[in-house]
């Protein structure tokens, strides 16, 4: 027997809001997170600009404790979970322990401890002096397991990692667990802090970034002819997945339901997504097929366009081999043009935004998007400027990685 899966909580840490109230104002509005980097000295890269957080302290929401030794990516995860916790209603302490999970997700673990310790290493006289809390801090699964620590939840508990497709790949893998009845309920996601001189560096080398240094408000826009590459975020967005019958004799809010997901792989290239988009086709479809829906059904597609001129189209083509030219009643955005791109973290923060589309029946925009890419075919409607008040029932959201990961996840009001 298979189990429905709900979303009864939902928490997130943004460029545009540290919690959801304000996150989603935003996100409405199309108020951009981007600004000039804060973080470090950026004067000397190509790109000086990113989606960085806003008034964040993590004395505001963490103890002394677990701030000494957890690296930013682990208190991201920490801060979006108890908010999605909360926001769940739940008394967890009445359930048997092993009954809840965490599946987490980052992309790149620990990059700043990493390069702190590394780099004092470097600058001393050569005898090592790390930290007992430098391999804690840095390894990825550190964020799953202090959520678990943190709230004595002892069902399962790992990490995803697939670049940036990770927490699509937390969400399913969350979704499979509790649809198999091995769990009631598991606190799912993904967090980053990846603007650090070295991982910013390494992408900046790559020309995978936008260089619009004069106005970085409007460096992310996808699908514009003129767009030149991504803009790089960080946080954190955490969702309590819960067995449906569980979540029902409780009383719980059901933000929507998982009713399909699917992941596959490109096999084609290292950065590059498929330029037909093969891989991403087949992820959707099959995420389709498992909600027994055609993409004639679906009200909304978040996309993963991250505003490079490779990917947007490739993901439009993929999109374009379902639908073909007949008229679809769905409607596309990217908002990765106001949040930046979370890396590890953006599936969970889109799915979220796909969530909240369904229970306010509006969809957010593309903003700083002028000029369409004339080979995006006119049977996909792009919602533009300003978020698009329209009913919304059933929503997709794409996310893909380097490597050649997809993930596609499919919501459902009840």
């Amino acid at each position: 027997m298979l189990h429905r899966v709900v979303v009864t909580g939902i928490g997130a840490l943004t460029p545009v809001g540290n919690d959801i109230p304000t996150f989603w104002q935003n996100v409405v509005a199309g108020r951009s997170g981007v600004a000039p980097i804060t973080h470090f000295d950026a004067s000397l890269f190509r790109t000086q600009f990113a989606a960085e957080l806003k008034n964040y302290s993590a004395s505001q929401y963490l103890n002394h404790a677990d701030i000494k030794r957890t690296d930013l990516f682990t208190q991201y995860a920490l801060i979006a979970s108890d908010q999605a916790i909360t926001d769940s209603g739940f008394d967890f302490s009445s359930m048997d322990p092993y009954d809840v999970g965490v599946i987490w997700g980052s992309g790149q673990g620990g990059m700043d401890v990493f390069e702190e310790q590394v780099t004092e290493y470097a600058r001393g006289n050569g005898q090592p002096r790390f930290s007992p809390f430098f391999v804690p801090k840095l390894i990825i699964n550190m964020a799953s397991g202090m959520i678990s620590i943190r709230n004595g939840y002892m069902g399962i508990n790992y990490t995803t990692v697939s670049a940036c497709a990770t927490s699509n790949t937390a969400i399913m893998d969350a979704f499979t667990y509790i649809r198999l009845g091995k769990a009631k309920i598991i606190i799912t996601g993904g967090s980053e802090a990846t603007i650090t001189p070295a991982s910013f560096g390494g992408f900046s080398a790559l020309k995978a970034m936008s260089t619009r240094n004069v106005d970085p408000t409007t460096a992310s826009r996808p699908f514009d002819v003129h767009r030149d590459g991504f803009v790089m975020g960080e946080g954190a967005g955490a969702l309590v997945l819960e067995e449906y019958e569980h979540a029902v004799k409780r009383g719980a809010t059901i933000y929507g339901e998982i009713t399909g997901a699917a992941m596959t792989a490109d096999a084609y290239h290292m950065t590059a997504t498929h330029p037909e988009g093969l891989g991403a086709a087949k992820a959707m479809q099959l995420a389709l097929d498992e909600a027994n829906l055609t993409i004639v059904d679906i009200d909304y597609l978040n996309t993963h366009a991250t505003s490079t001129p490779v990917g947007d189209l490739s993901e439009i083509k993929a999109i374009h081999t379902l639908t073909g030219n007949e008229p679809v009643k769905l409607k596309i955005s990217a908002t990765k043009s106001i949040t930046g791109h979370l890396m590890g973290a953006a599936g969970a923060i889109e799915a979220i935004i796909c969530l909240l589309a369904m229970r306010d029946n509006i969809i957010p925009a593309t903003i700083n998007t002028t000029e369409l890419d004339p080979a995006i075919p006119e049977n996909l409607p792009i919602v533009l400027g300003e978020a698009l008040p329209t009913q919304v029932n059933t929503t997709l959201s794409n996310t893909f990685g380097f490597g050649g990961h997809n993930g596609t996840v499919i919501f459902q009001k009840l």
